[in-house]
């Protein structure tokens, strides 16, 4: 049984690009994905959450010396866990039951050596679970967010434990992690579902599926009351045949008065586009038009067919001027927005149907804006609202308090406050209906709500109900005038009101109807909701508190700490979740009375640093970074001794194009992490967009976030002077940053991933001295963890042999230009190489006065490190390159290479890396995306080259010909 703490998988090495190439698809998946539940703002990727966890727990082979006695059995042992993780990520293996239970095992393994125990069988999954409940550490997220992290951990079967300040969030959490496995394999109690099973259907679901049906039966039903109830309010559109069809939206128009006396006193139109359809051959637009018979003398008319492209643009800009406002339909005179925003507070904008899009046989129809259409919206009066204030005065939210809407009811039309209303109103029916059929199918009637942790008729009626109210959180983010038109050819349908992170003022907005067929309408919402509750995993005990972090008393504890912690003032959660939560208060406060105590969300303690809150951006900060420390120390206090902190840091996009990894952000939180007694041990970058797309201005792009592995501080730690620790990072860092070119690593993220053993030396000591026996900062340390990788490589690149060193140093200067051989010669003298053996090389090309780098697309075909008599790291690259992307070629043909390289392969590996560095200096995009993909690759050739050795010489051989 093992005394000391054990280095986990996550200290040392992970597959971090098959973790971000999951993560990046990841954001394609929509069907039946967790966040489609309930929107939530910036959520970590669910490959990431589930990765991290894994690796948290899972000990690196390293640990244990007795089991993995060589380096080649660590190595062996280490990439077998990371293809376990590599099978893991992708979201097809989410539900993948072969996957997670071979995931769980590996956790339950590592848990039972540490305890000098076995672990269950691998075949016994329901051992694996009920070991894992009882004998690895419970998860804890202090910032749960919308459930990520606590969600993952309960598909690896561990007990699940999270908490935000957030009411929204809070439920979300428990909606995802708490909830379901209270009615986990609970057939459905609709009388449906019952009839079917009364004539002898046997109901075969698992997990919270039955749920999931209920929540499908009486959202059905409320659609279906609702239409009873106000479908009047929602007319067929007549269309230029004569004939009927069903609205999918009302596309209207701001109207403000016209600033141009000539105009005598008009309201016209704010419109940011007329194009309603982009598609090619079916062009549609709205055109306005000066109609002395129409209110204020224009009208709007659909019209359709070509148009050229300056008409085109002309019909993109609406009426809008750019930055500059609008323009006057009736006179042409400037509208500036100071204008329209005086006008909006003071007398209020309007509103004129623009067009009406209804559905079609196989395409949308558009239809010219009508007077009865009009009329019928108009008629619809609200007998409530959420009248609520819009909050954030400098904030993105403020658009709708400057342009007149300081409630969030303003942020709706009169028919849609109608709808959303009575939507929420049959909240309540329908629960009542569910009571009495969850008695009638014979669940318990224990009295006790949900809230008060039942799990009978009246908590399983709350359950139905608090997911209906999610139904309906759907539609209010499709049901506002926030909402606009997609005119794109692929899309042709409502935009959410959130489409970014912020409320953004609409000039233009679409109106959906919730009783269509298409984008918007509350069925679709329906089902969104329920098929993302029936893919959550439901396999373990889990609970979502509302908390403050910065206060968490942690009520489970020792714990082990997996967050994602808000990111400064990158998003202000508390402001923009008013949105939804005046609208669950009013579905929800009689089920979650604790949570919808209040009126709007908690927002004086809310870790975002937002200056109009804190009267200034330096105190908004101090309070961020005070809060932040109190949490990070209340983290380590309640945190387990054997496994390591991650810490999810999410970079501001700002921060991210611009400062960088020396950034004044990443180097505050790094030093309250350092402060709160927490020693790094890794940093791995987690991104959520495809490698090609990270590359620009000659500079590593940085990840959407990078996760910081920490440990406690061992008491008694050392003091260090300026020069040990320097000494310590030369000693040290080599074989860390080996490690993590062995996990497959690109180069686009080594700059990042090279900061955490960095960090684990810098933080091992108490503190550092500087000369002047002050405390070395953060920021410092990271500029000595940089220059020290930069000798490091620079001391790497010696090693190679000499044409490979040349060709580095002229690719440093010229790339594969051709410049005077006398630019050769010196080079070739400072390296002491004959310019004979250059050429003979093969690396560079003879062009008679002129000298270069033979081009990749020049190399010879069947070219092998056996068959050349004096091989070079710098063509065992190219030649590699050239055969992984020819036609003909492909990863066997590479692997054949990489395979006969010996020695030489790890040597090729590191040049890979060290050219894409000088790619990305230089600003060649290109170029460094192809050492990039090489290095991405390279774990994989590995793999590959054994199997291609087995097959004998010939076929190495015959694969290497390319």
């Amino acid at each position: 049984m093992s005394t000391t703490p054990r280095k986990k998988l996550i200290e040392v090495s992970i597959p971090l690009e098959a973790i971000n190439a999951a993560s990046a698809r990841e954001k394609s998946i929509r069907h039946g994905h967790p966040s489609t539940l309930h929107l939530w703002w910036a959520r970590r990727p669910l490959a990431a959450c589930r990765a991290v966890l894994f690796a948290q727990l899972v000990d690196d082979p390293s640990s244990w010396p007795d089991r993995f006695p060589t380096p080649e059995a660590v190595e062996a042992e280490r990439r077998r866990l990371h293809h376990v993780i590599e099978r893991l990520v992708p979201w097809e293996a989410s539900n993948n039951e072969e996957i997670l239970n071979a995931a769980r095992w590996e956790i339950a393994r590592s848990v039972a050596w540490g305890l000098g125990e076995e672990p269950p069988a691998k075949e016994d999954g329901a051992a694996i679970l009920a070991y894992l409940q009882a004998k690895a550490p419970p998860v804890y997220d202090p910032f749960s967010g919308g459930g990520s992290i606590p969600l993952e951990a309960q598909r690896l079967g561990l007990r699940a434990y999270g908490s935000d300040l957030n009411p929204v969030a809070v439920l979300i959490g428990k909606a995802l992690v708490e909830i379901p496995p209270k009615f986990a394999g609970l057939p459905p109690v609709n009388p449906a579902s019952r009839a079917e099973r009364a004539r002898g259907g046997r109901w075969q679901g698992r997990g919270a599926q039955g749920l999931a049906e209920d929540v499908r039966y009486y959202g059905a039903w409320m659609r279906e009351e609702a239409a009873r109830r106000i479908g009047h309010l929602y007319p067929e559109a007549t269309l230029p045949d004569g004939g009927k069809a069903t609205v999918i939206a009302w596309l209207w128009a701001r109207t403000v008065r016209s600033p141009d006396p000539a105009a005598k006193g008009a309201m016209v139109p704010l419109v940011s586009s007329f194009m309603l359809s982009t598609k090619e051959g079916k062009k549609t637009w709205v055109e306005p038009l000066l109609d002395p018979t129409s209110p204020d003398g224009w009208r709007f008319e659909v019209r359709t067919g070509k148009l050229s492209k300056a008409d085109e643009d002309r019909l993109k800009s609406g009426t809008k001027t750019g930055r500059g406002g609008f323009t006057c339909v009736l006179t042409g005179a400037a509208i500036p927005f100071d204008y329209v925003r005086n006008e909006a507070v003071g007398q209020g904008l309007g509103q004129r149907l623009m067009a009406v899009v209804a559905e079609g046989a196989r395409s949308r129809i558009y239809c010219s804006a009508s007077r009865d259409q009009e009329r019928v919206a108009r008629s619809a009066d609200p007998a409530w609202g959420p009248e609520e204030l819009v909050t954030t005065p400098s904030h993105d939210v403020d658009r709708l308090p400057m342009y007149g809407m300081p409630r969030w009811r303003d942020a709706f039309t009169p028919r849609q406050l109608v709808a959303l209303t009575t939507f929420s109103d049959l909240v309540a029916e329908a629960r009542d209906t569910v009571l009495a059929d969850a008695r009638a199918a014979g669940l318990p009637h224990d009295g006790l709500t949900l809230a008060e942790g039942g799990n009978g008729a009246a908590a399983y009626a709350d359950a139905v109900a608090t997911y209906l109210a999610f139904v309906i959180n759907r539609s209010v983010d499709r049901g506002s005038s926030i909402c606009s038109w997609d005119s794109s050819p692929k899309m042709e349908a409502l935009r959410n009101t959130f489409a970014r992170q912020a409320l953004q003022m609409t000039w233009d907005f679409a109106e959906g109807s919730p009783f269509s067929n298409s984008s918007g309408n509350f069925i679709f919402n329906v089902e969104w909701t329920a098929d993302a509750l029936s893919r959550v995993p439901a396999v373990a005990n889990g609970a979502i508190h509302n908390i403050d972090a910065a206060k968490n008393s942690f009520p489970v504890r020792p714990i082990l700490i997996s967050t994602d912690p808000p990111y400064f003032d990158n998003i202000g959660y508390a402001d923009l979740s008013d949105f939804f939560y005046v609208w669950m208060r009013h579905s929800l406060s009689g089920i979650w009375p604790d949570l919808f105590r209040r009126l709007t969300t908690p927002k004086a303690r809310e870790l975002v640093a937002t200056p109009y809150r804190h009267g200034g951006k330096k105190e908004a900060e101090d309070f961020f970074m005070q809060g932040m420390s109190e949490a990070l120390v209340a983290m380590r206090k309640a945190a387990i001794e054997d496994a390591p902190l991650a810490v999810y840091y999410a970079f501001k996009q700002s921060e991210a194009a611009q400062d960088g990894i020396t950034s004044a952000g990443w180097a505050s939180f790094l030093q309250a992490v350092v402060d709160a007694g927490l020693a790094l041990d890794g940093t791995w970058p987690v991104r959520t967009e495809l490698a090609n797309r990270m590359i620009g201005s000659g500079t590593n792009a940085l990840a959407s976030s990078i996760v910081l592995v920490c440990r406690k501080r061992t008491q008694g730690a050392s003091v260090a002077t300026r020069a040990e620790f320097v000494r310590a990072l030369k000693r040290e860092m080599p074989d860390a940053i080996a490690a993590i070119r062995k996990a497959g690593v690109g180069p686009v993220d080594m700059q990042q991933s090279v900061i955490g053993p960095g960090m684990g030396v810098f933080t091992r000591f108490a503190k550092v001295l500087e000369d002047d026996d002050s405390a070395m900062p953060v920021k410092t340390a990271l500029s000595l963890i940089n220059r020290v990788w930069d000798e490091i490589e620079n001391e790497l690149s010696e090693a190679f042999d000499a044409p490979s060193q040349v060709a580095l140093a002229w690719f440093a200067t010229y790339g594969f230009d051709a410049r005077p051989s006398g630019e050769l010669i010196t080079l070739a003298n400072a390296k002491n190489v004959p310019l004979a053996t250059l050429f003979a090389s093969g690396v560079f090309q003879d062009l008679r006065g002129k000298a270069g780098l033979v081009a990749r697309e020049n190399l010879p075909a069947g070219w092998s490190p056996t068959n050349d008599k004096a091989p070079t790291v710098w063509e065992c690259v190219q030649h590699t390159i050239r055969v992984l992307n020819a036609e003909d070629g492909g990863a066997e043909a590479a692997a054949a290479l990489v395979a006969q390289m010996g020695p030489r392969a790890e040597d090729a590996r590191a040049l890979a890396y060290r050219l894409f560095e000088i790619a990305t200096q230089k600003g060649w995009a290109a170029e460094a995306l192809v050492y990039n993909a090489l290095a991405q690759e390279w774990p994989r050739l590995a793999d590959m080259a054994p199997e291609v050795i087995a097959r004998g010489p010939v076929a190495a051989a015959q694969a290497s010909l390319f």
